[in-house]
């Protein structure tokens, strides 16, 4: 096991290629001040060098996953040019979560408001604790959630969306996995264990099926349906051609495990 403690950021990782990174400010309710997105960075981009990468788990110490930017940053600065360069700070590192080749997956036990929901959102799998809330609180305080609203409508529906934007309510972790922004809610002494399946679940995939679909998944989203069948297709079509994929096609016919 291997680790780096950056400011407010615990990250490790072992010889099968899972890492792992931990809000460290529970005093703090891991608030995204700029020193932690900028450790998140250097985290993120840690994982995304490492060829032998296969999964990301992020999760937090304390009672909250993160509150979202640290309010008492932003209002000691009040300057146009340090808000846009805070939140262009903020889209870079969330953008990052989805540019790695990894499927990263969220691990909540606690509340997540403001952009520490949108970080949620952004992952790709997210599992929470039954007493885990969730909230994009901002208009509370005159500041409507926009950067959060961009990876929270791309999960839920968009009148779900802008009812938790509009009215800065909580909702719980069962309203958050009807609605589409958790995969499951399981008790808080079970979290790792599920963690665990998912981790296994990927590590017995092949590390290239999964950053291609992965980025390719993404960047349908985006596109026409007939463009995203186009790009589709050609992703497929370089999945097969991997000598891995032809592996394990040739297991399947074979009627046995594949040897990757």
């Amino acid at each position: 096991m291997q680790e780096d403690n950056l400011k407010g950021v615990q990250h490790t990782w072992d010889d099968r290629g899972v890492h792992e990174i931990c809000l460290n400010r529970p005093d703090a309710f891991n608030v995204l001040s700029s020193s932690v997105m900028h450790a998140m960075q250097q985290a993120l981009d840690r994982v995304a060098e490492d060829p032998q990468a296969r999964v990301l788990v992020l999760g937090h110490q304390g009672r909250a996953f993160s509150a979202g930017h640290d309010l008492r940053e932003m209002r000691a600065t009040p300057s146009l040019d340090h808000y846009q360069a805070l939140f262009a700070q903020c889209t870079r590192m969330m953008l990052r979560v989805q540019q790695l080749p990894v499927p990263v997956i969220a691990v909540v036990d606690g509340m997540a408001t403001a952009a520490g929901c949108q970080l949620v959102a952004m992952c790709d799998l997210a599992l929470a604790s039954p007493t885990s809330r969730f909230a994009v609180s901002g208009v509370n305080l005159g500041l409507f959630c926009s950067t959060p609203s961009v990876a929270l409508s791309r999960n839920i529906g968009r009148k779900a969306a802008f009812e938790m934007l509009v009215t800065g309510d909580f909702i719980s972790a069962q309203q958050a996995l009807e609605q589409g922004l958790l995969n499951a809610v399981v008790a808080s002494d079970e979290l790792a264990s599920k963690v665990a399946h998912y981790v296994q679940s990927i590590l017995a995939k092949p590390r290239h099926a999964i950053a291609i679909g992965k980025q390719l998944f993404y960047h349908q989203l985006e596109q026409p349906m007939a463009v995203a069948y186009q790009n589709a297709e050609q992703a497929m079509a370089d999945n097969m051609m991997n000598a891995l994929t032809q592996e394990g096609v040739q297991a399947f016919l074979d009627k046995r495990k594949p040897r990757w």
